[in-house]
């Protein structure tokens, strides 16, 4: 029996969903990441081993099976049994929710790690669209050949149950255009050649996604090449780092969603959603979409009544977006529909009438770091019955990041300063606190200019803006909501001294990477999420006559911490007497 029907047909007792509702998880078994040695997989429920189907199709149907195959054989691999690809796949076909944060990613030189995980949860897709596709199709032929009889197991049987209140089954939430495109044009070319004969409105998918390329139908080879020209000739063209050029480079377009129908030989773009299998979309679209049913009354979004399969891709980058949005999108899946939108009630699932669609629902969340939003997330709202399957770098045992100092170019003197917490709640004002007491009058008093604020998040952006202001400190702005226009203003005035304080956030540098001249004395207020983040903005002090850069950071920042000067330096700096520490 395949892992599709067992996870679907399983029964909730009352006692499981009580301690679902209850939302208290143990971790309580771990084993060894594939290919990962510094991480391992922990996890909640029984252990998963990575062999744990041995059949010869790994839980696919047949037809899958055999073109992925083809498809890993004709781009060179000669073990798919012990391929990253097929690895993931095993983790995913578990049903299992999974958190795996620690994916290197295509921007920054992974693209072998990203596309196996991207093919991974792409055929989980795939396999669970075509079996839920073969059991209503099945069960319609029963209907139709024997409609007597079949009517009374109906309504007394179950075996009949194989519906949702909405045909959508799978949801891919992904932060730009382009990176949809990628995972489009991946699906394609990943589904077995008898199902694609036709692929409706290809051409305008490519056009609004792409570089509005044409491309054939001989699995895409023709924009492949070409969108990596149309990529290659940007990056030359641009001072910008090579993993900006990698995901800004080509469509970064945030606001899109879009319908994917399969039939039986075909593909359809642009379907109307409640006929569709699969929504891609990024969380502004969902969230516009979801703001506008809330106005209109004529309009719903009960497409998202019936999604099974939850994948959550670059979560990353999709929090240096609106992270809020993808918890309010959350939120709205598998609520109770507000109308039938045409489905049989007769053959619901009966945990959909029971309102337990939530419990069944597997969530991927794939990222290149962990933020306490998404682990949040993780906890609160992903309830998966069959448990949770979280990688984790052994950030508390073995696990050791190298860190990002090393890809500081310049002879910088790096000043850490621990200040004292009492808890994660109570951080953000002592950090404040000791910012206003402690490094705030040294600034007022000096006489030298060129002083960058770097912020991670716009509320400290708004707070240390607000403070500059009541303290009739001379400074300038740069962050994620500035105009063009004083931006550039705000340049030149920090560059020829007539603001003494420049004021720059993380979001603005993730998403412009400028660079700042005029820089004498950088003041990190709170360390990046992105570690990449840290030596571009610290080699920004190139020219400098001082070169001093000072880090304020408690025993609540281990993670950031551990990520930017490694994890032996980190666990030691937490746990130090002292309360300053030196890097050179």
């Amino acid at each position: 029996m395949s892992s599709f029907t067992i996870h679907l047909g399983h029964k909730l007792s009352k006692e499981e969903v009580d301690n679902l509702m209850r939302r208290k998880w143990k971790y309580d078994w771990e084993t060894p990441a594939f290919d990962m040695p510094s991480c391992r997989w922990m996890g909640t429920g029984e252990s998963f081993t990575k062999d744990a189907n041995t059949s010869s199709s790994y839980g696919l149907k047949q037809n899958l099976c055999k073109h992925w195959l083809e498809s890993y054989k004709t781009s060179g691999g000669d073990d798919f049994h012990s391929s990253k690809q097929r690895l993931f796949f095993s983790l995913c076909n578990s049903y299992r929710d999974i958190l795996h944060c620690n994916k290197k990613p295509f921007y920054l030189k992974g693209q072998e790690e990203d596309s196996c995980i991207m093919d991974a949860y792409i055929m989980h897709a795939l396999n669970h669209i075509f079996r839920t596709r073969d059991l209503v199709t099945k069960n319609d032929a029963k209907v139709a050949k024997h409609q007597e009889t079949v009517k009374e197991e109906i309504l007394t049987g179950e075996s009949f149950l194989d519906h949702g209140f909405t045909r959508p089954k799978v949801l891919i939430i992904l932060p730009l255009a382009s990176i949809a495109l990628r995972v489009v044009k991946r699906l394609i070319q990943l589904t077995p050649s008898s199902s694609k004969v036709n692929v409706e409105h290809i051409d305008r998918f490519v056009d609004e996604f792409g570089a509005g390329v044409v491309e054939d139908d001989k699995e895409q080879n023709e924009l492949s090449q070409k969108v990596q020209d149309y990529e290659n000739s940007k990056a030359q063209k641009s001072s910008k780092p090579s993993d900006f050029q990698a995901l800004f480079g080509a469509n970064n377009n945030d606001h899109f969603m879009i319908g994917i129908k399969f039939t039986r030989r075909a593909i359809k773009l642009y379907g109307d959603f409640y006929s569709s299998d699969m929504i891609i979309a990024s969380p502004l679209g969902l969230i516009t979409k979801i703001g506008e049913a809330e106005v209109e009354k004529e309009k719903d979004v009960d497409y998202l009544s019936s999604i099974e399969v939850l994948v959550i891709d670059h979560a990353d980058v999709i929090s240096m977006q609106n992270w809020s949005h993808v918890n309010s999108v959350v939120e709205q899946l598998n609520r109770l529909p507000s109308k039938q939108h045409g489905t049989d009630i007769m053959r619901i699932r009966q945990w959909y009438l029971d309102g337990r669609a939530r419990f069944y629902r597997q969530t991927i969340i794939l990222g290149s770091y962990l933020t306490p939003d998404i682990n949040a997330l993780f906890n609160h709202h992903c309830v998966n019955y069959k448990g949770k399957h979280r990688g984790a770098h052994e950030m508390k045992l073995v696990c050791e990041y190298k860190g990002a100092l090393a890809k500081v170019l310049l002879l910088v003197r790096q000043i850490y300063e621990r200040f004292d917490g009492d808890s994660i709640i109570d951080s953000d004002d002592a950090r404040f606190e000791y910012f206003t007491e402690k490094v705030f009058p040294k600034i007022k008093d000096s006489i030298q200019g060129g002083i960058m604020l770097f912020v991670s998040s716009y509320f400290e952006y708004v707070r240390i803006r607000n403070f500059l202001k009541s303290q009739n400190a001379s400074f300038c702005l740069l962050g994620e909501y500035t105009k063009q226009s004083d931006i550039s203003r705000a340049r030149v005035w920090f560059f020829e001294g007539k603001r003494k304080i420049m004021l720059y956030t993380e979001r603005a540098h993730f998403y412009h990477r400028y660079k700042i001249r005029g820089i004498q004395n950088l003041i990190i207020y709170s360390l990046p999420e992105r570690k990449e983040c840290y030596p571009e903005i610290v080699n920004m002090l190139e020219g400098s006559h001082n070169m001093t850069c000072t880090a304020l950071f408690s025993r609540f920042d281990q993670f950031r911490l551990e990520r930017i000067v490694g994890s032996r330096a980190a666990k030691r700096m937490v746990a130090s007497e002292k309360n300053v520490f030196v890097f050179c």
